[in-house]
């Protein structure tokens, strides 16, 4: 499994038609690294284990990945899941997973550096090993295989997958990725061992070596993590201690296919002390520490311009603590809000969303709206430390409303610890009120979205000792709020069970779950994040295989219990989890360090750990006082055509995903675009024809409306050009005609190369002899029959090479050439994807006749 470049690259980009969304394995993102791997340089792939349109919106990833590729002799590329039809496709061409910038093997890199997101995506991590071409397991590989490093949340209970780790590692990443990647130069240089490496690496603040600790076990029951090292005998997390300027992030990954979050991600703040007891990341990621406000101006401005994007976010677990966040939001929307960028903050806690900050967000477009009391009933809430109230509840939502939301999403968990019935119950009352609110201020036809997700008890929280919900359990109380809340305005949407269950087995798993993820794997476990893909029944057949008992990982556990994560060091301290739990069962409130002092939970010395805020901006940031939105509505606007071929990588991009880059390249390049006027704006940019993907064209073309005319020189080429990605090149930028023709005939030239002259010429003559050729084609379900013979004015084959001319009728059904290809040529709708189509000319055709009726 180890092809040439030339040959992979050659066998790859054959078989890309074939997969479900294939621009996402040809490496088109705008500001990736273009280096190639250097024998002398420490070589690394950064993969999310997931698909690439969850793995492109994660944060932590493209850190790393700018920090890496900032540093001498470094080099990082990324890796994502292969999709289950890329997946096989791999298999079946005996081809390797390769990274995106370099399309080399896994195998030929030094380091491979897998995030540990959720418990969902570990057989991922497997499928990504094994397409490597490496043993799964890090007893296994030898010294000529690369090194397994881990991280992310999930690290910090990572014994249900240390097997198949060399090192993970706990806490923030940004200084100790660096000496991780300095010791592991040296050692390349100096061609040391794994030993020497992995004890090398044990030296560094927050990186876990599973192999210096074995489990020890009575039965069933986890006895002892046993340390190899005496003096290595627990691994405390790294902590940054403060957040940088963001500089290195300001020219962010943009994607070639949509993602989850498609966006200028800015984390302004790491951190929350909230205290939410259920909540891991309010643990793991203390104390909190923010971001200056001119840092993250600067980080907007350089982001958007390096970027092209419509909509930035400010991330953190909990935007609204932010201590500028009223002169940040008001300071991003008047400079931002005449560009058409638009602003969304998806962490805002309930009674930090103020009418002025919502009606900021609303300048450009609506970004979704989304509350999280987490508990229906105000006890229950007081049990998890939410700090919130009924009544701030029902004022956000009057104020959204009144302000232009129809449409609200709360999230809630059933199963926490001391819930009842009347708790469930009370989550329905709630959202009912909370819909009353619309009546209030006059808004009709509002829809409240409710999402339920199963409570899961996570490692290092005050709640790891307690018990999950049974499966039986959860789809009761699913059943309860199915019955409670009415169809109309509601639409209730729940985390299926089972993955939950899978989950919490996962969460306070320990060691021995390795072989359960291998084992669930081996029998076609993948994707579990996904419902479509996860099969809990898969899971459990492969736990009896194992010998192992799910349901007793979901069991309470007992103060004293030998925990399979007491070895790692969060920073908070257990003594003050526990005394949380005790807060829980009282209903006891404990406030927020931030502002009532220190709550005694360990994490910080307060020498070099310590809450980092920035309650006044060191400089008065710059048009704060009024909204300056531009008029965009166009008086005098100038449209012009651009000429562009699109060749190579760039043909395995939907119409969608060109729309949306092509809208990016005109914002960097700096086009003074008019925008269409309501809801959601966007350019006035007008296409040709859609190309289907992986259909290759010398000669298509765009119609983009300016606010202001610009020079048709060289230089706006060149401006235009530098921010196309390869396979995408702009020849020429002229006027464009008041009118388009009404009929245009298209030539096409297509490679066969399974399938002699004489054949295709004998098929081509019989079609070119007959006055019709009527086709069935079935949409949304219903038959149509179309003759197609009239759409086709010229079939020629040559030298294997079929030449084809097409009529295509504005606002009239047409045909491609695949139609063609099956319905004429009789090719099975595989080889049919497989031919090489290029378009090579459109010429405007007067007067044409009409386009075929309907058989």
């Amino acid at each position: 499994m180890n092809p040439t470049p030339a040959t992979f690259l050659s066998a790859l980009y054959d078989q890309l038609p074939l997969v479900r969304k294939p621009g996402q394995y040809v490496g088109l993102e705008h500001n990736a690294v273009q280096a190639e791997l250097h024998k002398d340089h420490l070589n690394i792939c950064l993969i999310f284990p997931d698909l690439y349109e969850i793995g492109m919106s994660h944060q932590g990833l493209q850190i790393l990945y700018h920090i890496l590729n900032q540093t001498e002799q470094i080099c990082a590329h990324r890796a994502y899941v292969p999709d289950i039809d890329m997946e096989s496709l791999l298999r079946r061409q005996q081809l390797p997973l390769f990274s995106l910038e370099a399309a080399t093997p896994l195998s030929h890199y030094d380091v491979l550096g897998i995030t540990l997101p959720y418990e969902l995506c570990y057989t991922n991590i497997l499928t990504v090993l094994d397409l490597a071409g490496l043993p799964l397991r890090a007893q296994d590989r030898g010294e000529q295989y690369p090194l397994i490093l881990g991280g992310g949340s999930c690290a910090f209970n990572p014994e249900p997958v240390a097997d198949f780790f060399d090192a993970i590692l706990l806490g923030d990443g940004e200084e100790a990725i660096l000496e991780i990647a300095e010791i592991l130069l040296t050692a390349k240089k100096e061609q040391s061992g794994r030993a020497e490496v992995l004890n090398n690496l044990s030296s560094v603040k927050g990186v876990y070596i599973p192999s210096l600790f074995i489990p020890h076990y009575k039965d069933s029951k986890l006895l002892a993590m046993e340390a190899l090292v005496p003096e290595y005998s627990s691994v405390r997390r790294a902590i940054l201690p403060a957040l940088d300027s963001g500089t290195l992030q300001q020219r962010p990954l943009v994607p070639a296919i949509k993602p989850v979050h498609d966006r200028l991600a800015m984390e302004i703040a790491r951190g929350c002390t909230r205290g939410c007891r259920f909540c891991q990341a309010g643990i793991i990621y203390r104390p909190v520490r923010e971001r200056r406000l001119e840092d993250i101006l600067t980080w907007a401005e350089k982001g958007i311009q390096a970027s092209g994007f419509e909509e930035m976010a400010l991330l953190s677990l909990s935007t609204g603590d932010y201590s500028c966040l009223d002169e940040l939001v008001l300071t991003l929307m008047n400079q931002f809000s005449p560009r058409k960028v638009s602003l969304s903050m998806p962490s805002m806690r309930v009674g930090t969303l103020s009418p002025a900050i919502m009606e900021q967000i609303r300048r450009v477009r609506k970004t979704g709206f989304t509350v999280a009391p987490e508990a229906g009933s105000e006890r229950l809430r007081q049990v998890i430390n939410k700090g919130i109230t009924e009544e701030d509840l029902l004022n956000t939502c009057q104020d959204a409303f009144s302000l232009g939301w129809n449409l609200i999403k709360f999230y809630f968990m059933i199963g926490l610890p001391t819930e009842k019935e009347s708790d469930v119950e009370a989550i329905a009352a709630l959202v009912r009120r909370a819909k009353a609110q619309a009546h209030t201020s006059s808004r009709r036809g509002v829809q409240i979205n409710v999402g339920v997700g199963t409570f899961v008890p996570k490692a290092h929280t005050p709640f790891q000792w307690e018990e999950q919900l049974s499966l039986e359990e959860a789809n009761q109380r699913i059943e309860l709020l199915k019955r409670l809340l009415p169809a109309k305005g509601f639409r209730l949407k729940w985390q299926d069970p089972k993955q939950s269950y899978l989950e919490g087995v996962f969460a306070r798993g320990d060691r021995k779950l390795s072989m359960l993820v291998e084992e669930a794997w081996q029998r076609g476990a993948r994707l579990d994040s996904w419902g479509e893909h996860f099969q809990l029944d898969r899971w459990q057949e492969a736990a009896q295989a194992c010998g192992l008992d799910l349901d007793s990982y979901l069991r309470a556990r007992s103060l004293d219990e030998v925990l399979p994560w007491d070895h790692l060091d969060c920073g908070v301290e257990r003594s003050f989890l526990a005394a949380e739990r005790e807060h829980a069962l009282a209903q006891h409130f404990t406030p927020d360090c931030r502002t009532n002092g220190c709550q005694g939970c360990g994490i910080c010395d307060f020498h070099t750990i310590q809450p980092v805020l920035h309650p006044v901006a060191a400089t008065a940031p710059a048009d704060c006082d009024a909204p300056k939105d531009a008029d965009n509505r166009p008086g005098t606007v100038y449209t012009y055509r651009v000429h562009y071929s699109r060749l190579e990588t760039s043909r395995f991009l939907g119409h969608l995903e060109l729309l949306q880059l092509i809208f990016r390249v005109l914002r960097r390049a700096g086009m003074p675009l008019a925008y269409t006027q309501g809801f959601n704006p966007t350019p006035k940019v007008a296409f040709s024809q859609a190309l289907p993907v992986g259909m290759a064209s010398k000669v298509e073309f765009f119609d983009m409306t300016l606010l202001q005319p610009v020079p048709l020189d060289t230089t706006l080429l060149h401006r235009l050009n530098k921010e196309l990605p390869p396979g995408l090149h702009i020849h020429k930028v002229e006027f464009a005609p008041k009118k388009n023709a009404a009929t245009v005939r298209a030539s096409y030239e297509i490679q066969l190369p399974k399938h002699g002259s004489a054949a295709l010429a004998a098929k081509a003559n019989s079609f070119l002899a007959r006055k019709n050729f009527t086709i069935t084609r079935v949409r949304k379900g219903r038959e149509n029959t179309f003759d197609m013979r009239p759409l086709v004015s010229a079939l020629q084959v040559q030298e294997g090479k079929l030449f084809l001319e097409l009529l295509h009728h504005q606002g009239r059904p047409g045909i491609n050439p695949r139609e063609v290809l099956e319905k004429i040529f009789d090719l099975p709708t595989e080889e049919a994807l497989l031919a090489r189509v290029t378009k090579t000319a459109v010429f405007d055709v007067p007067d044409a006749p009409n386009a075929a009726a309907p058989a």
